[in-house]
């Protein structure tokens, strides 16, 4: 028998104080982040000619440095999305983001939320997205949400630019007779003002890139105040690379100013083991 013995065991990850936060000031109708990836204290290959650091007698010059930030977090998260590139090679850019997102973990190594650095609370969505990247899980999604050209054109088409700009995005011919600013996109991100009670409605396509026929089951987490419902609540896929759609429904009445909630849609399978979790952010 083989006994382990943990000391003085810490959470992580956890949320870095520096890290950026949502929504969007671009685009807010997007949730961002979409993942969160370690990029704290990593030990980093560098070039020898940029000083590690300067002292009195000379620059220290190393091959090798312990860094943060975003240039620490963005080649773990491109490193995932190449391995899956390679898994599957005819994975679209959307499709690989997907499964990065409805994969990530939202609990740390002892199996609570994952925590705000410095603070004795859980972070949110606006602070990690959909959690943080979990390659192994990555490689077998279940469910994708997918996106083509077609797509982005008709985004771009619904955000009131111009011509030429979108010209200068798409560099192709294009139509905007189908303009919709509700991209298929991996999570959900609604915003209420104003008095009363209100509705915000979303759709959203998944494809079965599971191994053939299976069913999925909806679990929502909701939040207070607010009540989200999906229809249908079952989906049954009967082949591989099958596509259904859903309608989220977010119904309630605007709290204080400045509120923010946060809740998440989960598809799991039934009979199975891939579990496709999207977050939801409410923001009075």
């Amino acid at each position: 028998m083989f006994h382990e013995t943990c000391h003085g065991r810490k959470p992580a990850p956890r949320l870095a104080l520096y890290s950026s936060r949502g929504p969007s000031q671009s685009y807010p109708l997007i949730l961002k982040p979409d993942v969160m990836a370690p990029g704290d204290s990593i030990l980093a290959s560098r070039r020898e000619e940029t000083p590690v650091s300067p002292i009195i007698t000379g620059d220290i010059v190393s091959r090798f440095n312990v860094d943060s930030g975003t240039s620490m977090a963005t080649p773990h998260a491109a490193g995932v999305a190449a391995l899956l590139k390679g898994a599957h090679p005819n994975w679209s850019p959307a499709a690989i983001r997907s499964t990065m997102m409805t994969t990530a973990d939202v609990l740390d190594n002892l199996f609570n939320p994952i925590q705000e650095w410095g603070y004795n609370q859980a972070a949110t969505p606006l602070g990690i997205g959909a959690g943080l990247i979990n390659p192994n899980k990555a490689l077998d999604p279940g469910l994708i949400y997918d996106a083509d050209r077609d797509d982005y054109v008709n985004f771009l088409c619904a955000l009131n630019l111009t011509q030429k700009q979108i010209r200068a995005i798409i560099r192709s011919p294009y139509n905007c007779s189908n303009p919709s600013s509700d991209l298929n996109y991996p999570s959900f991100i609604a915003f209420f003002n104003g008095n009363g009670t209100k509705t915000v409605q979303f759709q959203r396509t998944l494809t079965n890139v599971g191994s053939g026929k299976s069913s999925y089951k909806v679990k929502l987490e909701n939040m207070h105040g607010f009540k989200v419902s999906v229809v249908p609540e079952t989906l049954v896929l009967r082949h591989k690379h099958q596509k259904m759609s859903y309608k989220l429904k977010i119904e309630g009445t605007c709290l204080r100013p400045g509120t923010v909630l946060h809740g998440s849609i989960t598809w799991l399978e039934i009979g199975g083991d891939h579990v496709v979790r999207s977050p939801i952010v409410v923001v009075v």
